[in-house]
């Protein structure tokens, strides 16, 4: 049986800005879907930066005077979930990969599964015994070492993004984040970064990132069964690449999209098991005004959209907002996150509006 081929794009001799680096990933699922690519494995690290998810507010998320002190860059990624500390000692991992391939289990919720289980394999090669933690962490002995995110708004293919924790600066993340108390209340934890461990520490040794890069190149190669082709971007894929720096990465009004309203809105915030949900809504008489529903979840940008423009000038009453969700509504629209739970925020929003 001839053994497929992937490529990797590597990078060990320097590390990548966030606009760079954030560029390439955003083109990997693009290749493979328009440009016929098998599968594309990035392997690489930032420069000391801070990343927040596609559908948190940065400016909520971070003390953004703070990073501009330090010189810590900060960004917007495409893909869902929550803020991520960045720099050489933190592998930056982007896969881009068609949703049918084989042994890719389905929806994000498989992706994470199919893909922590190679994590897992590539960290347990240290001697370190990891696991998939849902929503969306590996864990070793209860403290996260990787986080991984996911997108799917390349037609057939699906961006897949890690950040493992080689080594990690514990003093910077509690300068410049800031983390919601909603978020720590189900942690069991006074610090957030006490869930925090390194592959480092667990594994008594200074590893290298070379030898990292190798071992997570190892699960992938075992589990799939493939080999890797060294390989670096075409003409094609440079112009792509170059095209998400100038249009997305580079960009205030990506890097600051998602703002929580600056206006008298009404907020519903509720931790669920698909992440930190946030509506944020505002009335016109007993219709709904505006809706903004954010958070560090996982969804695309359609179905979030569709959401909110459902419930754009509906009824106020809660059995026309939820006659209108279950119009669009479909298993899996935010991952992890039912109707009923999307319906309570909406309402908690809607009652904290009318107190305003």
């Amino acid at each position: 049986m001839m053994v497929r081929s992937w490529r990797l794009f590597k990078e060990l001799s320097r590390s990548l800005s966030t606009a760079e680096g954030l560029a390439i990933d955003d083109t990997l699922p693009q290749s493979v879907a328009h440009h016929q690519s098998p599968p594309i494995l990035h392997l690489y690290t930032f420069v000391p930066s801070v990343i927040v998810g596609k559908y948190q507010d940065i400016e909520a998320a971070l003390k953004l005077d703070r990073c501009r002190a330090r010189g810590v860059e900060y960004n917007r990624r495409s893909t869902g979930g929550g803020t991520v500390i960045m720099g050489p000692r933190i592998l930056a991992l982007g896969l881009g990969i068609d949703v049918d391939y084989p042994g890719l289990k389905k929806g994000v919720g498989g992706v994470f599964e199919s893909l922590s289980r190679v994590l897992a394999n590539a960290v347990g090669s240290f001697d370190v015994p990891a696991y998939f933690k849902p929503k969306n962490d590996l864990e070793v002995g209860g403290r996260k070492v990787a986080g991984l995110s996911a997108a799917a708004d390349a037609g057939k293919s699906l961006l897949f993004h890690t950040s493992l924790l080689v080594d990690f600066d514990v003093e910077l993340m509690t300068d410049i984040m800031n983390t919601p108390l909603i978020k720590l209340q189900d942690k069991g934890y006074n610090c957030f970064s006490q869930r925090m461990t390194t592959l480092a520490r667990e594994s008594g040794s200074d590893l290298s990132m070379a030898e990292v890069m190798r071992a997570v190149e190892k699960a992938f190669e075992d589990e799939f069964g493939i080999t890797f082709r060294q390989d670096e971007p075409d003409d094609w894929e440079k112009e792509t690449i170059d095209r998400f720096i100038r249009e997305r990465y580079t960009r205030d009004d990506w890097i600051f999209s998602h703002k929580h309203p600056r206006v008298r809105m009404g907020v519903g915030q509720t931790k669920t098991p698909g992440g930190l949900l946030e509506v944020y809504l505002s009335l016109s008489g007993a219709a709904i005004e505006q809706v903004l529903i954010t958070g560090d979840f996982f969804s695309t940008s359609a179905d979030i959209k569709q959401l909110e423009d459902a419930l754009k000038w509906t009824s106020a009453r809660p059995e026309a907002i939820e006659e209108k969700l279950a119009g669009v509504w479909r298993d899996d629209m935010i991952h992890g996150i039912d109707l009923p739970t999307l319906t309570a925020a909406i309402l908690k929003a809607k009652d904290h509006q009318v107190r305003l």
